[in-house]
C-alpha cells in the first residue's frame, strides 16, 4: 500500500517488534493482497470481489458467535451485515455489466480455481483465520481484522483503476469507501478500550 502511494523509502518490520528484538514473532497468519490478473475482465473482478465479500462475511459471522464481549461482537455482527450488503451490491453490478438482469448469482465458473468464500479480503483463508483468533484477546483480532480491512480498501482502489466501466469504477470507490468507515470502527473500539474511563 506505501508502494502505490508513491513511496519509496521503506523497510520491512515483518514480524513486528518480537521478531526485531529477537523473539520468535508471534503474529496473526500472513496476509497477502489477493491477486488478481492486470487483464482481468470487469465480471472476473467482481466474482473475485463477491468471493471475498463472502469469505469474510462468514469470518465475521463466526467471529460474533465466539465472542463474550457484547460491543465487539456487535461490530462483527454489523462487519457481517455489511458484507451481505455488499455481496447485493456486486450482483447488481454483475448484473449491468453482463447485461444479464436475470442473473440470480454469479457463475461459478468466474472463480477462476478458487471456492468461493474459502479466503476473505487480505488473502487469508478464513478457517486458518478462525483457527488463529482461538484463544486470543479481542485486541489482538481487533488488529487482525483492521489489517484485513486495509488489504480490502487498498485491493478495491486498485481495481478501480484496473476497470474502463464508469459504472463499475464508482461501485469498487464506494466498497472502497465503506471499507474505510470499517477501519474507522475498529479504531474508534481499539482507542475506546485503551481507554475505559474516558467519558
Amino acid at each position: 500500500m506505501l508502494r502505490n502511494a508513491g513511496l519509496t523509502n521503506m523497510s520491512s518490520m515483518h514480524g513486528g517488534m518480537r521478531a526485531w528484538k529477537g523473539f520468535v514473532a508471534g503474529g496473526p497468519p500472513e496476509a497477502g493482497m489477493a491477486y488478481f490478473p492486470s487483464a482481468s475482465r470487469p465480471e472476473e473482478l467482481i466474482a473475485l470481489a463477491w468471493s471475498l465479500e463472502e469469505g469474510s462475511r462468514r469470518f465475521y459471522g463466526a467471529l460474533a458467535g465466539s465472542l463474550q464481549d457484547r460491543e465487539t461482537m456487535a461490530l462483527y455482527q454489523g462487519l457481517a451485515g455489511a458484507e451481505a450488503g455488499h455481496e447485493a451490491t456486486l450482483l447488481t453490478l454483475y448484473q449491468e455489466v453482463t447485461g444479464d438482469r436475470l442473473a440470480a448469482k454469479i457463475p461459478d465458473t468466474l472463480f477462476s480455481g478458487i471456492v468461493p468464500g474459502e479466503v476473505m479480503e487480505g488473502g487469508m483463508r478464513v478457517q486458518q483465520a478462525l483457527e488463529w483468533t482461538t484463544g486470543r484477546s479481542i485486541s489482538d483480532i481487533l488488529d487482525l481484522t483492521m489489517a484485513l480491512e486495509s488489504y480490502s480498501y487498498d485491493l478495491y482502489l486498485k481495481m478501480e483503476r484496473t476497470l474502463t466501466d464508469g459504472n463499475a469504477r464508482r461501485v469498487f470507490l464506494v466498497l472502497a469507501g465503506e471499507e474505510a468507515k470499517h477501519l474507522e470502527s475498529m479504531a474508534a473500539l481499539i482507542e475506546k478500550r485503551r481507554t475505559p474511563d474516558a467519558p
